[in-house]
């Protein structure tokens, strides 16, 4: 007979929030015949319990994932308080089974050095200066130079808001002090703050198994804030251009075995679309605001995890 499709839900002990996608996308995993359950990257036993998903025991905590089909990483989302034990994770977890989004991919995108990447391939970004830890960290040399005004500091491996700051442009001394306080502890991003944040916010783009499947508007979010999105936006010819250009980047040059990501883009002084974030690790996918990608999502999970 048949073995039943294990899926692994890749998760964290804690969510620092709620999980919008994690019922809907358990729910028609279920309705497909896949039994998925919530595994625990910071947790020795794996299986979470907090009632979020019943019926994991403690079999399925085994820390060499053999026994699962498929590991699916979705709200890792405290990996950056531990990133060296993250990655450990990922590889012992990648070495038993099948991963999606890959290792490589998890490696790419965990420090946001990946910007500077994207930018030297010719795909359009928020500007971004990267100072390492422990850098000479000069704040005022950096927005003399770029011509910026209001400035946002954030660490440079970071999820949510965490650490994120925006500085006006008459709070300079406040700006550095803090660049020297992040920089002493972490690599650390500073980008000009773009005006159009405030009425336009930042459109968040889902790509989905090969094509990009809808978007939601996001507003500003800055350390300890609550994320606030819209219904599904449609998708401007600007925005969807340099959201493909990003992904086909990341396919044609880091790892072609993409499942999922987000494109997360504003708008410069200009009025050009440029990229802000590209999310590859555990993005929310908004799956409530365009039901076909999540349909298009559980699809993908069959195809790739095939009983053992």
């Amino acid at each position: 007979m048949k073995r039943t499709t294990r899926v692994a839900i890749g998760t964290c002990r804690e969510l620092p929030e709620p999980d919008p996608d994690e019922a809907l996308l358990t729910g028609a995993l279920a309705a497909a015949g896949v039994r998925a359950q919530l595994l625990a990257w910071d947790d020795p036993a794996g299986v979470v319990g907090h009632g979020r998903l019943g019926g994991c025991g403690t079999e399925a905590g085994r820390s060499d994932c053999g026994g699962f089909d498929l590991c699916l990483l979705r709200s890792t989302w405290n990996y950056y308080e531990q990133p060296e034990a993250f990655l450990g994770w990922v590889s012992r977890v990648e070495a038993a089974t099948r991963l999606r989004n890959p290792g490589e991919l998890v490696r790419w995108n965990l420090h946001k050095r990946y910007l500077l990447e994207l930018e030297r391939a010719g795909v359009s970004i928020v500007p971004t200066d990267l100072v390492l830890r422990g850098g000479d960290a000069r704040l005022e040399e950096i927005v003399r130079r770029r011509g910026w005004g209001a400035v946002v500091i954030k660490p440079a491996i970071g999820a949510a808001s965490f650490g994120t700051r925006r500085f006006g442009a008459d709070e300079r001394a406040a700006a550095a002090d803090y660049l020297v306080e992040l920089s002493g502890e972490r690599d650390v991003l500073i980008q000009p703050f773009l005006g159009s944040t405030l009425d336009r916010g930042e459109l968040a783009i889902v790509w989905m198994d090969g094509m990009l499947t809808h978007a939601v508007c996001k507003q500003p979010r800055f350390a300890g804030g609550q994320e606030r999105v819209s219904d599904a936006a449609p998708i401007g010819e600007a925005e969807r251009e340099v959201a493909e250009r990003a992904i086909e980047y990341v396919r044609s040059e880091v790892c072609a075995d993409l499942l999922y990501g987000r494109v997360d883009v504003m708008w410069n002084e200009r009025g050009g679309a440029c990229v802000s974030e590209v999310e590859l690790i555990e993005p929310s996918l908004f799956l409530s605001q365009h039901p076909p990608a999540l349909d298009r999502l559980v699809a993908a999970v069959r195809r790739l995890s095939p009983p053992k």
